[in-house]
């Protein structure tokens, strides 16, 4: 998110957090976590989301599959 009231990264930014919570938040029963573990089920989500998840925009590949695809990473 940059600056205030910049369209595409409010978009970006909604876009990511209505899937996280679709995704990962909504489906689940939260009762008796901690903190801890919530923020350790976080964790992994978001790496999941930022290096296995299966996008179409990038050819249904994931983004590491694509950054490496490109020569963009090792």
């Amino acid at each position: 998110m940059s600056r205030k009231g910049y369209s595409p990264d409010n978009s970006a930014c909604g876009g990511f957090f209505g899937r996280l919570k679709s995704e990962f938040f909504y489906h689940r029963d939260w009762s008796g976590v901690t903190v801890e573990s919530f923020m350790e089920l976080l964790d992994e989500y978001i790496r999941f989301y930022n290096e296995r998840r299966k996008k179409q925009s990038l050819g249904w590949m994931s983004p590491m599959q694509y950054r490496i695809s490109k020569g963009l990473a090792a």
